[in-house]
């Protein structure tokens, strides 16, 4: 039996509760954390961003293997911390050019992925780890145990409904444990994080968590997206997908990163405006 929510038991409360729409949204990005203030649940949230690149054929293969290095620069930071640009560059050559951008009740990313070289390129995916202790309240102590505290504040969409974790079933074996793994239809199961890996498939890369008290959620979401993953360092992952690079080629992905009123309906109305190629089909 799936953990689905009721809707009345999850929007109690919501009347008179400031939301982080009612102020701006900052950024900073040092040593590959990039760091979103505002006024939301912990008052910061930190990214590594970006955790890895990484090559197919990843799902029961050392880690070692699958990362492709990368070295990641500060471009630029507007004074007002509104807007960062960033620029990878992968052992392989590749470079990756992202602009990210702070809005009232989100963060923009846009993405520019190029193979200026002459080698086709095996950079599938990459990983943008969330760190969510402070925005779901919950401790850092067991978060190396099967189900954490953390896991049941966070959330994924299957058969467009919301799901809470953990899912049923919870997969428990793979070559790295714990943690869970969600595949989307048009991704190899053979491609993704070496972790626990769900028989679920999810309807669409919006993922995210609850605030401490429930009447808040930070949602997460890529075009086009790897996986949905539940790591094992109190963080929530929706993973963008590259595909790899011919010679010469050039990939344009985009995320946003909400913080939202824990309204179901009106988040996957505005995820699906935002991202209509993942929208539920009518």
């Amino acid at each position: 039996m799936r953990n689905y929510l009721s809707p009345a038991i999850l929007f109690l409360g919501l009347a008179g509760v400031s939301f982080a729409g009612e102020s701006t949204l900052k950024l900073h990005w040092d040593k590959n954390y990039l760091t979103i203030r505002g006024d939301f649940p912990g008052r910061e949230m930190k990214i590594l961003y970006l955790e890895a690149y990484c090559r197919p054929g990843s799902t029961d293969r050392d880690w070692g293997q699958t990362v492709i290095r990368h070295r990641a620069e500060l471009v630029s930071a507007s004074a007002d911390g509104k807007v960062i640009r960033l620029k990878d560059t992968l052992a392989d050559g590749v470079t990756v050019e992202h602009t990210i951008t702070a809005g009232k009740d989100e963060v923009d990313f846009r993405l520019q992925a190029r193979n200026p070289t002459l080698e086709e390129s095996q950079a599938h995916w990459a990983q943008p780890c969330v760190r969510v202790e402070n925005f779901t309240g919950a401790t850092t102590k067991d978060a190396r145990e099967r189900v954490p505290q953390y896991a049941r504040k966070c959330f994924l969409i299957i058969d467009n409904k919301m799901v809470r974790m953990p899912t049923e079933p919870w997969a428990e074996k793979a070559r790295y444990i714990p943690g869970q793994v969600y595949c989307p239809k048009g991704v190899s199961r053979d491609d993704v994080n070496p972790r626990p890996l769900s028989r679920l498939v999810p309807s669409n890369g919006l993922t995210g968590c609850f605030s401490a008290d429930d009447k808040q959620v930070m949602a997460m979401a890529w075009e086009p997206y790897q996986e949905v993953f539940l790591g094992v360092i109190t963080c929530i992952h929706n993973d963008f997908r590259i595909g790899g690079l011919k010679p010469g080629e050039t990939k344009q992905i985009r995320g946003k990163i909400y913080f939202l009123p824990a309204d179901t309906e009106a988040m996957l109305q505005r995820f699906e405006k935002d991202f209509p190629e993942q929208a539920r089909k009518k």
